[in-house]
């Protein structure tokens, strides 16, 4: 069964608002910093299978193309699928490959701000837990 796979003890890379990127609460978003890559990554405290990726940018702060990595333990970050999102603001569904991993990387490139800027209300991993 496929359900949110981010949690309270899930650690987030970034500080500009990063307790937004789960908190589930439409008035709240995180924005990133200016340049020309953007990226989140996350630490779960288990091994989990992930089988979807869940982004809901604000218009006109989004990315038109996406990377998602992942590892497991120390292993180096390697790709698992490349994405290509929608410059609006509802909420976009990926597909993901099954892949196990405890740490992920989201990279956002080729942003639609001229500043190279992102602004995200909802970041969701789905896929299982894994024991």
């Amino acid at each position: 069964m496929t359900h949110s796979l981010v949690c309270p003890e899930t650690v987030s890379s970034r500080q500009f608002g990063k307790k937004y990127l789960f908190d589930q609460d439409e008035e709240t978003c995180w924005n990133s910093d200016q340049g020309p890559f953007q990226w989140v990554t996350l630490e779960f405290p288990q091994r989990i299978c992930v089988s979807q990726l869940q982004i809901q940018f604000q218009g006109g702060f989004s990315s038109r193309r996406g990377r998602l990595e992942g590892s497991q333990g120390s292993e180096a970050l390697h790709n698992i699928v490349d994405f290509y999102p929608e410059d609006n603001n509802s909420l976009q569904s990926f597909p993901v490959p099954a892949a196990e991993v405890d740490r992920l990387k989201v990279t956002f490139e080729d942003t639609t701000d001229f500043f190279g800027r992102v602004v995200i209300y909802h970041l969701r991993v789905l896929g299982e837990k894994k024991v």
